[in-house]
């Protein structure tokens, strides 16, 4: 029996998995996992997934991207999985050639008749006894994700290949997922995994597979999502919002820290209060930026348990601040490093003081801490730093080209250009990440040339920019892409409003986010209502109309202040 595990990445397919497959041996089975602790079974189709997903591969063609996707899963078929069948009672699979055809049909917009051949072609009549696919908010999956990646960082390139395309990449494969499961419903079942503790959901799935094999009908008890009604307002969201927080708090702790984000309100810090002890790296990590009496007691607290945390979110307005520079002259001698990455972008007097003293023990930190300065000084650090690595050719090394793409973003002089050519050959996504705010001609043709393979990258680059070549650039990606509303985060005028509203209801979280400040205006007010209305089970878009809820609060404490 072939049972196979399908979701977006995030969703906790392989979590899910991997639980019911030692479930299942407990309960007597012959189990076979061929993803087991997430590392394909295959060496060959482990190599092509490590390919797929280097973002060096940048130029990969969609079909070029299905025909290794296809290689990659019919190798693992082929090795693991055929002959598992014939000595297993279940063979579990975390993902199956459905993977492929969604990434190829719905992710990169292949027609289903280039398609469909391939994948038939791979699978030699090989169906599934059932698919579980596991469905979840894509906004949760991605919290998931991240939430790993602070808490196990990853030494490797920053971003998949795969999540270059950006955010709407992850709602587009959800839906080819939720299309093909309404195209076979005697095989696919559906699993709403964002209300169910993990514990229920193993057990569940355990007992479904179990019914399997004695012989019985598949099941129809899975929890289903609750009803909703609209919130009404921007307050009223916010209690919904702090509702689903507070059942995470029992049931996923690192969640609802997560979620807790940059938010602010006396509401808001009570939890964090009680989340704490827990979750000492994901609370510290939420207040970026914040400076508000509360952010500073708690960095003080937390800061034995998640030093790193607490110094890393000594940025925008708080990283200037009194308090601040404290923290950073107690932990000098103690985490230097993030020190020296705390510094990021600062020009003032004592930041450089801290980097003359760091440099000579840790250069690289000192090196990626330079973004956006462009003046003399830094390039002299800059290429001191350089010049121990071995010069102008250690560029075409992808640990150095990405450590000098983090120093130069925002930079738009000679030299600054002169490093983007040499490491583009082997970090192409770090030199596109360089170009964030920059307006010269060189800047728009890069975009301009790798607009579609790096849509996210590209659109994150034009933070900032206000005039017609960067509204157009972002008017032509249509609806495919959130990140053209973080693009234009709190800028007013009729294009920015016209496009809030044909993104509205594609992206209605990222829609109320870009708004800003504007969100308190009656347009916005007006705009969020409708969304509420529209848009009910949309946790982001909760979460964006509570952090607008509190902003007479915030008000009122800075009048005070």
């Amino acid at each position: 029996m072939l049972i196979v595990f399908e979701g977006i990445d995030g969703s906790g397919k392989t979590t899910l998995s991997n639980r019911v497959a030692r479930e299942l041996r407990q309960a007597g089975l012959r189990v076979r996992h061929v993803r087991e602790d997430g590392k394909l079974a295959s060496p060959v189709s482990e190599g092509l997934r490590l390919f797929t997903k280097n973002p060096l591969h940048l130029a990969l063609t969609p079909m070029a991207e299905l025909l290794l996707y296809s290689a990659r899963e019919t190798q693992l078929l082929e090795e693991v999985t055929r002959p598992a069948l014939a000595e297993y009672e279940v063979v579990i699979a975390d993902r199956f050639l459905y993977t492929a055809e969604v990434l190829a049909r719905w992710g990169r917009g292949l027609p289903e008749h280039a398609v469909r051949p391939v994948v038939d072609a791979c699978t030699r009549g090989l169906r599934p006894d059932r698919v579980f696919l596991i469905d979840v908010d894509p906004a949760i999956a991605r919290a998931r994700r991240r939430i790993s990646k602070l808490l196990a960082p990853d030494t490797g390139a920053p971003s998949s290949r795969k999540g270059l395309a950006g955010a709407g990449m992850q709602t587009r494969l959800r839906a080819g997922y939720r299309a093909l499961a309404a195209e076979s419903p005697e095989q696919w079942t559906l699993i709403e995994n964002t209300d169910v503790t993990l514990e229920a959901l193993v057990t569940q799935l355990t007992q479904e597979v179990l019914r399997m094999v004695r012989g019985g009908q598949p099941g129809t008890s899975f929890p289903t999502p609750r009803a909703s009604t609209p919130p009404r307002s921007a307050s009223e969201a916010r209690t919904r919002f702090l509702e689903r927080v507070d059942r995470w708090m029992e049931e996923e702790p690192g969640l609802a820290a997560w979620f807790l984000s940059g938010l602010e309100g006396a509401d808001i810090d009570e939890r964090r209060e009680r989340l704490a002890a827990r979750c000492p790296e994901l609370i510290a990590h939420g207040l970026a930026g914040l400076t508000g009496a509360s952010a500073w007691i708690l960095r003080a607290r937390l800061e034995e348990a998640a030093p790193v945390q607490v110094l890393g979110s000594l940025e925008a307005l708080a990283a200037e601040f009194p308090q601040a520079w404290a923290l950073r002259e107690r932990w000098e001698q103690r985490v230097p490093e993030a020190i020296a990455a705390s510094l990021d972008g600062l020009d003032s007097e004592q930041a450089w003081a801290m980097r003359e003293r760091l440099h000579g023990r840790f250069p690289e930190p000192v090196v990626t801490s330079l973004t956006g300065l462009g003046d003399a000084r830094a390039w002299v650090l800059r290429e001191r730093w350089l010049s121990q690595r071995g010069g102008q050719a250690a560029l075409g090394q992808e640990k150095v080209a990405r450590l000098a793409c983090r120093s130069i973003r925002g930079v738009d002089d000679a030299p600054s250009w002169d490093w983007r050519e040499r490491a583009w050959e082997v970090a192409p996504d770090a030199v596109l990440r360089t170009l964030e705010g920059l307006d010269s001609e060189r800047a728009w043709t890069l975009r301009e040339q790798h607009a579609g393979r790096a849509s996210r990258l590209v659109l994150e680059s034009l933070r900032g920019l206000n005039n017609p070549r960067a509204w157009a650039l972002r008017e032509s990606f249509g609806v495919s892409c959130e990140e053209a509303l973080e693009s234009f985060e709190g800028m007013d005028g009729a294009t920015a409003w016209r496009l809030r509203q044909a993104l509205a209801d594609t992206w209605p979280a990222a829609t109320v986010k870009s708004m800003g400040l504007l969100a308190s205006s009656a347009r916005g007010q007006e705009l969020i209502t409708r969304l509420l209305t529209d848009h009910p089970r949309d946790f982001a878009l909760l979460r964006q109309a509570a952090r607008v809820a509190a902003y007479p609060e915030l008000e009122r404490r800075h009048a005070t202040a």
